[in-house]
């Protein structure tokens, strides 16, 4: 398959620039992924579709004020995107300009930050190496700018509208987005008909900001992202599986998490790194059903979801989205592909 065999047309006022109040009323796009049914309703409906047994699976990720601007030596203004922590003190990051800022490139950002280029990556970023007084989660608390996808060209007035309501592990450079459109009352209201919710946290990193370059997808690589899993989370999904109920996972993150622990046919319990691409042809192992957003064309996102249902009932709901302005990407409306 080609990168091309993923793309269409969306008109750029339907990419959306804020999020929607409340945060369950965006719209929800349910599609069948055996028929390509498409059914149009609004995100608080979502239980009219769960069943009592359901078992849904939320990353419980936490987005880090992870852009911060500095200044080199000479003066001259650069930007450090914090994507993976290595230790207490280095970093995998995204610089710009990247050109410009080489191994043993020194950047200030105040009196009591400041760090050191000290390699380069396989995937064109940086290893920083921070110098800091005090405690660093809240020196970049103070300093650091949450970072919005560069489509989103409109300012965020609440920064915890790019958080959803249930994160708590910290450490994304980017939110899990699908989640955005949960409110504890909706949560609570999915508790009461009889399903289940658990969490995994997957942190979110340059694979979300990464374009596919190549035009072959079996070239391509996914960068790795850390997840964990605990003892009990396997043990309900893994014993939900078993009893053959109906596993939802909210958002790609989680499908991937899932997929990567569950490689074996057993979810693992534990700390892990995954590169996982899934594209068409993959055989699921644990997801069943899945709440996502719209993705951009011709990405690794669109191309998971396309193997869920299929790659031809997939861009056949996104032109229905196109014709009936349903609002794309992180700040977007919803899909429910079951």
């Amino acid at each position: 398959m080609q990168v091309k065999d993923f793309d269409y047309d969306l008109p750029s006022e339907l990419i959306a620039q804020h999020p929607m109040e409340p945060r369950d009323h965006s719209r929800l796009m349910v599609v069948d992924k055996a028929t390509g049914e498409v059914q149009h309703k609004h995100f608080f409906d979502i239980c009219d579709y769960l069943r009592k047994d359901d078992l849904l699976v939320f990353n419980d990720t936490r987005v880090i004020p992870a852009r911060l601007h500095g200044k080199k030596e000479t003066g001259a203004n650069v930007e450090v995107l914090l994507l993976t922590r290595i230790n207490n003190t280095d970093w995998e990051a995204l610089v710009k300009p990247g050109k410009k800022l080489r191994i043993g490139a020194k950047i200030f950002f105040s009196d009591d930050l400041s760090c050191e280029i000290i390699s380069n990556t396989d995937f064109g970023g940086r290893i920083v190496r921070f110098n800091f007084v005090g405690a660093f989660e809240e020196i970049l608390d103070r300093l650091g700018e949450t970072p919005l996808p560069p489509y989103i060209t409109a300012p965020l007035e609440d920064k915890e509208r790019y958080q959803t309501v249930y994160s708590r592990e910290k450490g994304s450079a980017a939110a899990p987005t699908a989640g955005l459109h949960f409110t504890p009352e909706l949560m609570e209201k999915i508790k009461q008909i009889g399903a289940e919710e658990v969490f995994v946290t997957l942190h979110v990193g340059l694979g979300t900001f990464r374009p596919v370059s190549v035009n072959n997808i079996d070239d391509h690589v996914m960068h790795r992202e850390f997840y964990h899993v605990n003892q009990e989370t396997a043990a309900k999904i893994n014993g939900a599986k078993k009893a053959g109920r109906r596993i939802i996972a909210v958002g790609t993150t989680a499908v991937r998490t899932l997929e990567a622990a569950g490689e074996s046919g057993i979810l693992q319990a534990g700390n892990n790194w995954t590169n996982i691409f899934i594209y068409p042809g993959y055989k699921f192992r644990f997801v069943d059903a899945l709440i996502t957003n719209f993705h951009l064309p011709q990405s690794t996102l669109l191309m998971l979801v396309s193997a869920l249902a299929s790659r031809d009932i997939m861009l056949q709901s996104y032109e229905i989205a196109v014709k009936e302005k349903y609002r794309f990407f992180s700040f977007g409306d919803a899909m429910f592909i079951r």
